[in-house]
């Protein structure tokens, strides 16, 4: 099927036709087939790389109506907003901020791309445009299963969906065990596919052998390993007889992918394990093996002109060298060079952490993953399969590879366990994480606060339209959101109003406080811990800014920031020192090293509306420069909650508004 086929416009299929997009790939047909241009609902599971994003235009430039895209990430959600608004006689708008507003602004645009959390609390403030569009298109659907993103995810479509029977919905996912569970959700048509325009081995490393699952199998040099894997070298007692470890072995890979002319993904689990590898890779002369030398040196200058800390000049020695690293610890102008200079293949390899395989479209000629395991609070667990799979699938970039290869590196003792879990295993089913009681909570004050339910039967009806009521039925929630009635009432988010002469009847109220939490998209605990600490420093002969950076930082919603053992007593020292300055005594905490690590965030926001240097703060406090960009981004948010809770509860706090204004 040809584009021209499509019922689209002229000027889309002209548009689409000098993109180098003439003939459709065979899940496009599908998707066509089903019925995506006329209105029909369909979930596409297919592999990376297979053409799914077309599928959504397709449903939201050929629809009676506004559309919506909703992304997972704000970085892959700039992407797409740039790919609609490049369209010709598009309008097209971004939101994927501002959590305490209904985006009104947003109206009339032909396509709205935005994250979940925004259009959840676009909704939560009374949003009207959302009730005018004819199209949702959902990138990553199976992220239905996320911890924290799946529930919001889950009761926005649900929502969407109820308030617009008629609202079309496709649904795009990486392949998962249950896709027909997610269709059956949405009344949708299926499309599942494994086709794959660039074909795609996978295979496990055992020292310089790789034996891939097409029965095929190559030998890469590492300078250390014999042929059964057992390790080489001499025996003269220097080491060299050591066998190769699992960085040696990803180093030889990567080098013999580069000198056939391709470039590289390898996966670690953490973010100090992918700067190290970057470094160790940056001495094979991976520039002029690509013949990139120039274009990689200009990469470095940009990335060093972003700022001037430690790990700005890493990454710029490391681009020099023709490779990068890329994780969340980066500023977001430090990953948008790296992936831009990727993308225009300027660099040979990234060493990235596992978030870079559900994020921004980076493909490769060979994946590499040497780590499959990470630390999970107290020990090494297996990684999902879904997420390997996700990173395997970045091999191949159509028009440019011939073919794609995803590598595993293990060794003797652990090449079956590799290739029957990752290599021929399926990745996991998606289940719904609703019932986590903090989600829960949100969102039953969320129905409450915007008058969606007024009784618990009415909560249970809101949440019929969901995934989790689909698979267990909403009844299996009845006791659930019991419970999280009774958590709001004791918190004062909610009251319980009895009917007119005294009958057992009654319907559930949101308090002023629950309807200001629900509108600033705080979680109910975190409203809980501001209006607490808000009392208390109201209390205070003079609260300071670090005051409410200690009230914010001690809740939910803000990231904890890592405490490492050398500093610990550091931080105790300082929050003895400032005591008098902190809502919580040392002796009163619910878990004193969250508390201490709270402390130490709130420390660094005093420190930098101070005068403090980004530079400075990252070497003082260990941490990585998009982590402080991320925590002065959640404190403007938890700020702006504050200033609006204060004024709800009747308390003056200054120092709120003089933080704010200095962040």
């Amino acid at each position: 099927m040809r584009v021209r086929d499509l019922p689209l416009s002229e000027r889309f299929v002209d548009h689409f036709t000098d993109g180098g997009i003439s003939e459709l790939y065979p899940p496009q047909v599908a998707a066509a087939d089903a019925g995506v241009c006329e209105g029909e609902n369909v979930v596409a599971a297919v592999p990376t790389a297979s053409g799914k994003t077309f599928i959504a235009e397709l449903a939201l430039l050929t629809a009676d109506g506004p559309g919506l895209y909703v992304c997972p990430l704000r970085a892959l959600a700039r992407e797409k907003y740039e790919a609609f608004a490049a369209l010709p006689g598009v309008d097209a708008a971004i939101s994927t901020g501002d959590f305490d507003a209904s985006g009104e602004a947003l109206a009339g645009n032909d396509v709205v791309v935005a994250t979940s959390e925004k259009v959840d609390s676009a909704i939560r403030n009374g949003a009207s445009w959302v009730d005018d569009l004819a199209c949702v298109a959902v990138d990553e659907v199976h992220l239905l299963g996320a911890e924290r993103r799946g529930p919001t995810l889950e009761v926005t479509l649900a929502t969407l969906r109820r308030r617009n029977p008629e609202l079309q919905v496709v649904a795009l996912s990486a392949t998962v065990d249950n896709p027909e569970a997610i269709a059956e959700w949405l009344d949708a048509t299926l499309v599942e596919s494994e086709w794959r325009p660039v074909s795609l081995r996978t295979g496990v490393a055992v020292g310089g052998e790789v034996t891939f699952d097409d029965g095929t199998a190559i030998t890469v040099e590492d300078g250390a390993a014999d042929e059964d894997g057992s390790g080489g070298g001499n025996d003269d007692g220097t080491g060299d007889d050591d066998p190769p470890d699992d960085t040696d072995i990803t180093a030889a890979l990567v080098a013999d992918a580069v000198d056939q002319g391709g470039q590289c993904l390898a996966f670690v689990r953490s973010r100090t394990e992918a700067a190290a590898l970057a470094e160790r890779l940056a001495d094979d002369g991976l520039a002029e093996r690509l013949g990139v030398e120039a274009a990689a040196a200009a990469a470095g200058d940009e990335a060093a002109d972003v700022d001037g800390t430690a790990t700005g000049r890493r990454l710029a020695d490391c681009l020099r060298s023709g490779v990068a690293f890329h994780h969340a610890g980066l500023r977001a102008g430090h990953r948008a060079v790296v992936e831009e200079a990727f993308r225009d293949r300027e660099v040979a390899c990234i060493c990235a952490t596992p978030t870079l395989a559900a994020g921004v479209n980076v493909p490769a000629r060979r994946v590499v993953v040497r780590d499959q395991k990470r630390y999970a609070g107290s020990a090494m667990e297996w990684l999902p399969t879904l997420e390997v799979h996700q990173m395997c699938g970045r091999a191949g970039r159509p028009g440019l590879d011939p073919y794609g290869e995803a590598v595993l590196v293990g060794d003797r003792d652990t090449e079956a366990e590799l290739v029957e879990r990752y290599v021929e295993g399926e990745p996991e089913a998606v289940e719904s994480t609703l019932a986590d009681p903090a989600s829960l909570r949100t969102h039953v004050l969320s129905a409450i606060a915007t008058g969606f339910a007024e009784t618990e039967a009415e909560i249970l009806d809101v949440f019929e339209g969901t995934f989790y009521a689909r698979e267990t039925g909403a009844g299996g929630l009845a006791d659930a959101v019991a419970v999280a009635v009774d958590d709001l009432v004791s918190g004062g988010l909610v009251r319980r109003e009895t009917g007119e002469g005294g009958v057992e009847a009654y319907r559930l109220i949101a308090t002023p406080v629950g309807e200001t939490a629900s509108k600033q998209y705080v979680r109910p605990e975190t409203a809980e811990r501001i209006v607490s600490g808000l009392r208390t420093a109201a209390g205070m002969s003079n609260p300071t800014t670090l005051t409410v950076f200690e009230v914010i930082c001690d809740t939910p919603d803000m990231q904890d920031t890592y405490l490492g053992n050398a500093e610990r007593a550091e931080i105790y020292r300082f929050a003895r020192a400032n005591a008098g300055t902190l809502t919580t005594a040392m002796d009163e905490t619910d878990d004193f090293e969250e508390w201490l690590e709270s402390v130490k965030t709130a420390r660094i926001l005093d420190e930098w509306i101070g005068g403090a240097t980004v530079e400075e703060l990252v070497e003082s406090y260990r941490i990585g420069p998009g982590d402080l960009d991320s925590r002065v981004e959640r404190a403007e948010w938890l700020l702006s909650a504050a200033e609006a809770l204060a004024e709800t509860i009747g308390v003056r706090v200054p120092a709120v508004a003089r933080a704010r204004s200095r962040l």
